[in-house]
């Protein structure tokens, strides 16, 4: 499968709360991550930090990781809160230390990272029984929204991608456009 980002020049698409939120709400994704003050929280492939920017006011510190300096420019006009560090860097290759994450959050980029050796870079840098939470675009899905088809994981892909990476899926669904898995690192 090849790999595509999204169009920077595109970016303002990325803080359209109502379309945003009709695939995966701020609720949900909190019920999804359990933020707490402690939490060290990565969101790969963060872009404007829409989704961060509703973390991050829960949790210790929030990484908005993305592989372009454009969208962490955007990020910066639009304004970067306390406690959220931005991180260019590509999925395979995080700067993070071994361990050192609780949590991983990827709303809607899966699809634009995810092959074995991202998830086995996300598995070095979250602890033992640390948190990957994925909800993105499914390749059963309708397709009326999100990227063509061809360019996505089905559920059952994205979950075999995180077990044989060393994680337990917690929590796996299809939806009519989405998917959303919870998969923690086995101890």
């Amino acid at each position: 499968m090849g790999f595509h980002t999204f169009d920077s020049d595109r970016a303002d698409a990325l803080e359209d709360a109502a379309r945003r939120y009709r695939y995966c709400s701020r609720e949900e994704l909190h019920a999804l991550v359990a933020p707490n003050p402690e939490m060290r929280l990565a969101d790969i492939g963060s872009g404007t930090g829409f989704y961060t920017d509703d973390l991050a006011p829960h949790v210790g510190t929030a990484y908005a990781v993305d592989i372009q300096a454009a969208m962490h420019d955007r990020y910066r006009e639009k304004g970067v809160p306390d406690g959220v560090e931005l991180v260019e860097a590509a999925a395979a290759d995080l700067p993070f230390d071994a361990d050192e994450l609780d949590t991983v959050v990827s709303t809607m980029t899966f699809h634009e990272f995810a092959d074995p050796a991202a998830l086995a870079e996300v598995a070095r840098v979250l602890r033992p029984g640390g948190r990957l939470v994925t909800v993105d675009w499914d390749r059963a899905g309708a397709g009326e929204a999100g990227p063509p088809r061809e360019e996505t994981y089905g559920l059952g892909d994205a979950v075999s991608l995180q077990t044989d990476a060393g994680f337990t899926v917690e929590h796996a669904a299809s939806r009519p456009e989405t998917f959303v898995c919870v998969a923690r690192l086995d101890d």
